[in-house]
């Protein structure tokens, strides 16, 4: 499955991916707000990332940025089943933050979850994550007032603060137009 937005490609996880991955995530700036990445983040990471099959109701992208010469994976943007519906997770490289490249990729993710009939998406953030927090609101996503304690894999399996979120993707909601992270 393969999605177009206003800027960014979204396309499936191939083994071949790995270096790219590896570049973008291998920052501790990055994989830091993340809950399940380790830290040192290495090739071999990178590499059963990319290799790992896709649990059953799972969606993985890539996120690409089309250039001129080519289209660098920039990120990762997907939603997996858990007790609650579908989780979503994604991360942008450093190198590609503060453009609003998150909140299209999500937005994109969020179009194709309606197509297959997916209802409710439940994200979260460790609260040291704002940026997080306005890519979310900014898809319409609400607090549930939930503040849980969540590990950290690249903090070394610490214990952080986690804000809560859902979004309901039948409900009419005013997503603003302002960029975020």
């Amino acid at each position: 499955m393969f999605m177009r937005t206003e800027r960014l490609f979204l396309r499936p996880t191939f083994p071949e991916d790995w270096r790219e991955i590896h570049r973008g995530i291998a920052d501790f700036r990055v994989v830091s707000m993340l809950s399940r990445a380790p830290w040192p983040y290495g090739e071999e990471d990178a590499k059963a990332f990319c290799r790992r099959p896709l649990p059953q109701g799972a969606m993985k992208f890539s996120v690409t940025l089309p250039e001129l010469h080519g289209a660098p994976i920039i990120g990762q943007v997907g939603l997996e089943r858990d007790e609650n519906g579908h989780e979503l997770g994604y991360w942008i490289g450093r190198r590609w933050q503060r453009r609003g490249y998150a909140t299209e990729a999500v937005r994109g993710l969020m179009s194709m979850a309606r197509a297959f009939g997916i209802t409710q998406i439940t994200a979260g953030h460790f609260l040291d994550n704002p940026a997080s927090s306005k890519v979310l609101k900014a898809n319409g996503f609400v607090e549930t007032g939930e503040v849980s304690p969540t590990p950290c894999a690249a903090r070394g399996g610490e214990v952080f603060l986690g804000r809560r979120y859902v979004c309901n993707l039948f409900e009419e909601v005013s997503m603003p137009d302002e960029k975020a992270a």
